[in-house]
């Protein structure tokens, strides 16, 4: 059971860090709660606020699979840090308190801690440092794996060509770069034209202090490429030595040499091969981003956000000989990006090429098509193409109840979809049906404060609205806003479900007043997460439309209406049904 859990199971894409704020004091009614939360949504987008330890393990644990980050009073700090400390998966802990002296103390104690801090401005600006550091870990690994083919060569010339265009100086060091380069002579820092880019650049910056790096080598621990370049350096005098990109070097002591002028000295050590320490980081990173050299750099350009970069990357990959299973991830990550963009008919159709190269290569039951399948189905009940949308939602939960247990979440997610497209054809009573064994699953297997849990709730609910029971409707939307507000951060794209739905049921209600105050609060989270032409925004103005038109403000309604209509007409087909 355990191998086909873990063969269906694919990358998928989310929040790219889980950060945790933790701190009894937590009140996001409070504006200075609001402050601290909009400073840190600064460097990420995604922050969880919880109010105990508790909470905090529990988010860490539910996520195991995440990076994350926890943000911590002092108070709840010194009882919380020795249980999640050794978590795989926390890269960093950050203590924010108004007695830095008193915490200093214990937090010492414990490596992850990476400072006591009395002001967000200290705290944002450590977790940025933290991110981008985790990022260059995974980078500089996986392009050190790549083996470059001479085309590369080729392309980063034109490259730069293009960019230093009119500029003759610059195209003579292209030029001879295309001339002249090779592999085994790839020390072109060390060209005075090149090195003369780097010292323009830093007299520019006048905030610096000077560094002397004092390093300590001993070549029978460590096999880290380094080698002396005296001979083919342009600066001979200079006796350097280049050390690869990834070398690891452990920090000494570090003083300060001159005190009359910003002067420190910091020793180094080259790290060995055998550092359990190292050793543990590096099979982290390389489990976390796994399979082959391009396919982990696609997935890691997918996990920091340049989803424009990797999907330039992997239509780049489809131009190359691959294997099919290669080829058939590349279409699925390819079809990933789109729908989420709300590309639906091109994101199908990138799906039906992973799928079609999958049904060719695995078993009609292989538990990798159940992902497939899936994500199919969803595209094309977005399309309002439900039978399509169903056809495709039960192939995968055929696989998913042979391959999992009975009380797994993703059983429930399956039960969960299959029932929203038989809510979407008008089968209220088979929707219903299927929506109460997703809800019976989730209320087994997860926590009561989870937001897959309010999921459920949201789905029985838009049943009892489509089938005219108001009060019941209200009840279950009520429970599921409830979930999302203790698990949840503000804005996020959840609540913008919660507040159309509920909105929903007090224009049924006649209730116009509240309709409009609940679907203007839908529209101002999905203008801040989503495309401008995403048909989520659609759906909202034409909502929001609706109630001007119940009112009698029908100016008003066309307003909304026009609005809805321009964006449907960008991003939905013609033979949509919405």
């Amino acid at each position: 059971m355990a191998s086909k859990l873990a063969q269906y199971q694919k990358h998928r894409m989310a929040e790219n860090y889980l950060v945790i704020w933790v701190d009894g004091n937590i009140d996001m009614a409070n504006q200075d709660c609001q402050n601290t939360m909009e400073q840190l949504r600064a460097v990420v987008n995604q922050v969880t606020p919880c109010e105990t330890a508790e909470q905090c393990i529990q988010q860490l644990t539910e996520n195991q699979e995440e990076i994350s980050f926890v943000i911590s009073s002092g108070a709840i700090g010194q009882h919380l840090v020795p249980d999640i400390h050794d978590m795989a998966k926390l890269n960093a802990i950050f203590i924010f308190c108004g007695n830095k002296q008193r915490h200093q103390v214990w937090a010492q104690n414990w490596p992850k801690i990476k400072g006591v801090h009395t002001t967000i401005k200290h705290i944002c600006d450590k977790l940025a440092t933290a991110i981008k550091q985790y990022n260059q870990d995974h980078m500089s690994e996986i392009l050190l794996e790549i083996k470059h083919e001479q085309q590369a060569v080729q392309d980063l010339v034109i490259y730069c060509q293009e960019q230093y265009q009119g500029n003759k100086k610059e195209i003579k060091i292209i030029k001879e770069f295309q001339r002249t380069y090779q592999a085994s002579n790839a020390i072109w820092c060390t060209n005075p034209d090149v090195s003369l880019v780097f010292a323009k650049e830093a007299l520019k910056m006048t905030d610096m202090v000077g560094i002397l790096f004092q390093i300590t080598i001993d070549p029978t621990a460590s096999s880290t490429p380094f080698a002396s370049i005296q001979e083919v350096s342009y600066y001979k005098e200079e006796e350097e030595i280049l050390f690869t990109m990834h070398t690891v070097f452990r920090i000494g002591e570090v003083r300060k040499i001159d005190n009359n002028r910003a002067l420190y000295q910091a020793d180094l050590k080259l790290t060995s091969d055998d550092d359990p320490q190292l050793q543990e980081l590096t099979d982290f990173i390389r489990k976390e981003v796994s399979g082959t050299r391009w396919r982990r750099m696609g997935q890691l350009l997918f996990k920091i956000g340049q989803f424009d970069k990797a999907e330039e990357l992997y239509l780049a990959l489809l131009e190359q000989p691959s294997d099919h299973s290669d080829r058939a991830h590349i279409y699925h990550q390819l079809g990933v990006m789109k729908y989420s963009q709300g590309q639906y008919e091109e994101a199908v159709a990138f799906y039906e090429q992973s799928l079609k190269i999958e049904q060719k290569t695995l078993p009609k039951d292989d538990p990798s098509l159940a992902p497939t399948y899936n994500n199919i189905a969803a595209v094309y009940n977005n399309m309002g193409d439900y039978s399509k949308a169903l056809e495709f939602y039960e192939k995968s939960h055929e696989i998913y109840e042979k391959a999992l247990p009975t009380n797994h979440p993703d059983l429930a997610k399956s039960y969960n979809n299959i029932g929203q497209v038989y809510n979407n054809l008008g089968d209220y009573s088979k929707a219903l049906e299927i929506y109460e064994k997703d809800l019976q699953i989730r209320k087994k297997a997860l926590p009561p404060t989870h937001p897959d849990l309010a999921i459920s709730y949201t789905t029985i609910g838009q049943v009892y609205n489509n089938m005219g029971d108001y009060s019941k409707a209200l009840e279950f939307y009520e429970k599921s806003l409830k979930i999302k507000e203790k698990s949840l951060p503000p804005n996020h794209p959840r609540f913008g479900n919660s507040y159309s739905n509920i909105g929903q049921v007090y224009n049924n209600m006649g209730d116009y007043s509240k309709a409009l105050e609940f679907y203007e609060k839908d529209l101002e989270i999905i203008q801040k997460a989503l495309p401008a032409n995403h048909p989520s925004l659609a759906t909202s103005y034409s909502n929001i439309g609706g109630v001007y038109s119940d009112m009698g403000d029908y100016s008003k309604a066309l307003e909304f209406y026009e609005k809805s209509l321009e964006i449907k007409e960008k991003s939905l087909p013609p033979n949509h049904s919405r």
